[in-house]
């Protein structure tokens, strides 16, 4: 989903990505640098909506204990964003509180911690999990290999999501609708699963 949220919110919404908040914090800094302080405030933004979001997420996990109630909220909230007669910057704000959502609903897979809409660190947990497989500790038992393929997956995922929410723009007029479907097969799948 942050995949195609960032492509969509990038191309459709004034260059401004809808998950990757380390990529909105750069664009500030270079507004602000440029002297260009609302395009600055207005990034900013998205990162207080995210934020917002995450915190939502987390407190509807404290209160029910399952991962997909926060889910199911995301996946309302990006199809009811196809719908909604708002502007460009408030569309980004409501993306970037989905994805909020989502970064905190989907943490880890497992017991394996994996973020689905920071790549950065999910690229260098792969990493450390690719080497840890590969040397054997000093008991020499050799760890999992599904640490590092489940965050490969992670970040393919993202990658493929790109990909799809650069092409569902032109092929689709409400191109939201495909991940807020998938959310809701997430939101089933995690139904039956604790949020601990």
């Amino acid at each position: 989903m942050a995949g195609i949220a960032d492509a969509i919110g990038f191309i459709t919404m004034g260059g401004v990505f809808a998950a990757n908040m380390t990529g909105n914090t750069v664009l500030a800094g270079i507004a602000v640098a440029q002297g260009r302080y609302v395009g600055a405030v207005d990034t900013l933004a998205t990162l207080a909506a995210f934020f917002v979001g995450a915190m939502l997420a987390r407190l509807l996990m404290h209160l029910w204990h399952r991962r997909a109630l926060p889910i199911l909220l995301e996946a309302a909230i990006v199809a009811a964003l196809g719908f909604l007669p708002v502007g460009v910057e408030t569309a980004v704000l409501i993306l970037a509180f989905a994805m909020g959502i989502q970064s905190s609903a989907i943490a880890s897979f497992g017991g394996i911690s994996a973020s689905t809409v920071v790549i950065t660190s999910t690229l260098t947990r792969t990493a450390e999990a690719s080497l840890d497989a590969l040397v054997r500790s000093r008991n020499d038992k050799l760890p999992s290999v599904a640490g590092p393929g489940l965050l490969a997956l992670c970040w393919a995922g993202y990658l493929v999501g790109a990909v799809a929410g650069a092409l569902l723009l032109h092929a689709l007029a409400w191109p939201l609708l495909v991940p807020a479907i998938l959310l809701l097969v997430v939101a089933a799948l995690c139904g039956f699963t604790s949020a601990e």
